[in-house]
């Protein structure tokens, strides 16, 4: 990884993945379970400099024993924003089976569980410019790093955890491109 930062670079990465989390993924209700993690201010923003997958997985290696050495009082889950590597959504959904690797060789199987967001994000059925495809569209190419032991209380709690997805669908058709470009930072 690069010892030199473009702090100014960083900064408009933050502010606009904070920006989505805030109008599209808690605005929307896409993840009715991310308002009390930000409301609790424990969710951890990191920018990586990495220009390689090896130099990602590296960073993600640490940021996975950092999560898993917090108290999830102070930090429950982790946004690894990679904005310089996996341009290519495919190359980042690839690199999944690679992070699945890790997790097992730390073993984290279980324990942690990774999501990936990106903004070319593209369900296998659906044609590229579907709006339901925005559901896991960032503004940048993201790892989000979650607590095992958090989803399963999440889903046990929730009354009916299927209409998660169809409520998603149904946000998203009714917001359509127009509405969904206004939520844009």
């Amino acid at each position: 990884m690069s010892t030199e930062r473009d702090l100014t670079n960083e900064e408009e990465i933050l502010f606009k993945t904070k920006e989505w989390v805030l109008k599209s993924v808690i605005g929307l209700n896409l993840c009715p379970f991310a308002k009390p993690t930000y409301q609790a201010n424990t969710i951890r923003y990191i920018v990586s400099d990495s220009k390689t997958k090896k130099e990602l997985l590296i960073h993600l290696e640490s940021e996975l024993q950092f999560l898993k050495e917090t108290d999830p009082l102070i930090t429950e889950t982790t946004l690894l924003i990679h904005p310089y590597v996996l341009e290519n959504f495919l190359d980042q959904n690839d690199f999944l089976d690679d992070t699945d690797f890790l997790l097992n060789r730390l073993d984290l199987d279980g324990i942690i569980q990774i999501a990936n967001f990106h903004p070319q994000f593209q369900f296998a059925e659906n044609k590229i410019d579907d709006i339901t495809n925005f559901v896991g569209r960032s503004p940048y190419q993201t790892l989000h790093l979650l607590r095992e032991d958090s989803i399963s209380r999440i889903v046990d709690s929730h009354p009916n955890i299927d209409s998660i997805f169809e409520n998603n669908r149904k946000t998203l058709k009714n917001l359509g491109h127009v509405g969904w470009k206004k939520l844009e930072p």
